[in-house]
């Protein structure tokens, strides 16, 4: 799998290609905004919202798109993407938000 980096999730949600998560607590959102567009699903209640066949499933990820994760600083990141890809889903690992940031990424 080829490595994504924060700049390419840019570009690709820009064209709609893939899917930006953002897995960290409300209040990091809150304090800081999340990229513009993401889904927030905090690390703790991704396994559910991911499960096609559970009933808190979230629709907007059986999209068939690549999924771009990031966090803080990357940690949960690296936990949610492994997490993902055991479930089937092509995901990746972008770091934290401040990366997301640098690399010119929208924030609402």
């Amino acid at each position: 799998m080829t490595k994504l980096t924060a700049y390419d999730a840019i570009q690709h949600a820009a064209a709609g290609k893939i899917t930006v998560i953002d897995v960290r607590e409300a209040a990091e959102g809150k304090s800081s905004g999340i990229a513009k567009g993401a889904l927030h699903i905090p690390l703790a209640t991704l396994v559910m919202k991911a499960n096609p066949q559970g009933p808190d499933f979230d629709a907007r990820l059986g999209q068939g798109k690549p999924i771009a994760v990031y966090c803080a600083v990357g940690g949960r990141a690296g936990m949610a993407t492994q997490t993902l890809q055991r479930m089937g889903y092509e995901a990746h690992n972008i770091g934290g938000f401040g990366d997301w940031v640098s690399a010119g990424g929208p924030v609402a």
